[in-house]
């Protein structure tokens, strides 16, 4: 019995100890403000994720063979926090204790690849959405973009990381250098 048992925690142990699927690095950069343009304002964030399925990437190695990809972190958290550091360098109090609030939502954010003998066709997604309300009123705007890249070989985890990451710190910059966005947080918050 002892034998059939240490023999059940060695499998047991050595499938926890299998490879896995690849999974992604999400890093944006947001963009820090030299000089913060609000006063203090407070504000509460919030995000949530209404992307149908979780995966950030989809890799098509053809004849019907399909490798849906994670992100080693939740998405939503990770886009969050980097939205909250942008926010923060402009110079907005982030607080539980604000009436005013601004919920991130993210819509899309997906990575294709298609793989043939010789090359990739790699086209990245992202569709965010930024609903800003306070007593005065409410405001909701969103922000996409998509890129397209070719390549020789197949793509590796690091182009699909690169090019995700690259993607959402170019929409961090649109959010950032928004004038309708930035005019009426400083004047409703």
């Amino acid at each position: 019995m002892k034998k059939l048992l240490i023999a059940a925690s060695v499998l047991a142990l050595t499938a926890c100890s299998a490879p896995s699927e690849p999974q992604l690095t999400i890093n944006p950069q947001p963009v820090i403000s030299a000089q913060p343009t609000a006063k203090g304002q407070a504000l509460s964030i919030e995000s949530r994720d209404l992307r149908t399925a979780q995966f950030i990437a989809v890799v098509d190695s053809g004849r019907q063979n399909v490798q849906p990809l994670h992100a080693t972190q939740n998405l939503r958290v990770t886009l969050e926090e980097a939205l909250s550091r942008q926010l923060r360098s402009q110079g907005y109090t982030l607080t539980e204790s604000s009436q005013g609030t601004l919920r991130l939502d993210i819509l899309e954010a997906i990575v294709n690849v298609k793989h043939s003998v010789m090359s990739h066709e790699m086209t990245t997604k992202l569709q965010l959405q930024l609903v800003v309300e306070s007593p005065k009123g409410k405001f909701v705007k969103r922000y996409s973009g998509k890129s397209a890249r070719n390549g020789a070989m197949s793509a590796s985890v690091e182009d699909m990381e690169e090019a995700m990451n690259n993607l959402i710190s170019a929409v961090l910059k649109d959010i950032y250098a928004d004038p309708d966005l930035n005019t009426y947080m400083q004047e409703n918050l």
